[in-house]
C-alpha cells in the first residue's frame, strides 16, 4: 500500500469542479493509476480531502493505492500544486508484524448508517455514530477505547471525536445525483485481530469511497 499527499490548485478551474463535487474529483484522481484505454481497477485506490489545508492554504488530498501513481496522466494544467513522495505504508506501519495491543491514532470520513427497508438511513446522533464505530471496529480488527461513564448512566460513551457533519454531492457522468452523509472521525484504537486490521487499511470501511470516504488512516503511539 502507498501513501500519496497531494496539493491542488485553486486557482484552477477543474480543481475547483472537483473540490465542489467529489464523484468528479475521484475520477480524475483514477486517471493516475490506470491509462486512457483502461478503467481504473476495483478497489485501487482510497482518498480523503483532508480538513486541513496544506501550505500556502492549498487543499490537501491523502491518496492511499496498490500501484504508484502517475500525476502526468491526470493531464490538466496547473490542476496539481504540489505532490509529496509516497510512502510506503507497509513499511512505515510494519504491517507484517503487527499485533494484537497495538495503539495507533486513526482519522476516518465515512458515512454512519443503517440500513432500513432496503435504504440507507444517515445516523445524526452523536451517540449513535460513536456505536457505529465501535460495530465498525469489532468488524475489522480494533477497539475504539470506551469512556468512564458515571454509574447512574446506562448509555456507553467511547473517545472518539465526531466532527465535519455533511451532505457529500456529487453527479455521476451520466448526470444522476449522489447524496451521502458523512462524518470524520478522529480517535485511538486499539488491534485486536492484525489479519482483519490489515485488511481494513488496504480495503477501508463503509460505504461511498467513489465520494472520498472510507481511507483508515493510522499513525503509531509513541
Amino acid at each position: 500500500m502507498l501513501l500519496h499527499r497531494i496539493h491542488l490548485n485553486p486557482r484552477c478551474r477543474e480543481a475547483r469542479r472537483d473540490l465542489s463535487d467529489p464523484y468528479q474529483l475521484h475520477s480524475t484522481l483514477c486517471r493516475a493509476f490506470s491509462t486512457p484505454e483502461q478503467r481504473c481497477p476495483e478497489g485501487e485506490i482510497l482518498w480523503r480531502l483532508e480538513p486541513e489545508t496544506g501550505p500556502d492554504n492549498l487543499p490537501q488530498v491523502l491518496v492511499q493505492s496498490r500501484s504508484q501513481a502517475d500525476w502526468t496522466r491526470i493531464n490538466l494544467s496547473d490542476w496539481l500544486a504540489l505532490t509529496e513522495p509516497a510512502i510506503d505504508l507497509g513499511d512505515r506501519l510494519r504491517l507484517d508484524s503487527l499485533q494484537a495491543g497495538q495503539r495507533f491514532r486513526f482519522r476516518l470520513r465515512a458515512n454512519p448508517c443503517v440500513t432500513r427497508n432496503h435504504k440507507r438511513i444517515g445516523l445524526l446522533r452523536l451517540p449513535e455514530q460513536e456505536r457505529w464505530m465501535v460495530r465498525k471496529g469489532e468488524l475489522h480488527g480494533f477497539r475504539v477505547p470506551e469512556f468512564m461513564r458515571p454509574a447512574e448512566s446506562s448509555e456507553a460513551r467511547f473517545d472518539v471525536r465526531v466532527s465535519q457533519e455533511q451532505m457529500l454531492r456529487g453527479k455521476q457522468h451520466a448526470g444522476n445525483g449522489i447524496r451521502i452523509f458523512a462524518v470524520l472521525f478522529d480517535g485511538l484504537l486499539t488491534v485486536t485481530d492484525p489479519e482483519k486490521f490489515r485488511s481494513a487499511l488496504d480495503s477501508g470501511i463503509g460505504h461511498g469511497k467513489a465520494m472520498g470516504l472510507g481511507l483508515l488512516s493510522v499513525a503509531p503511539l509513541t
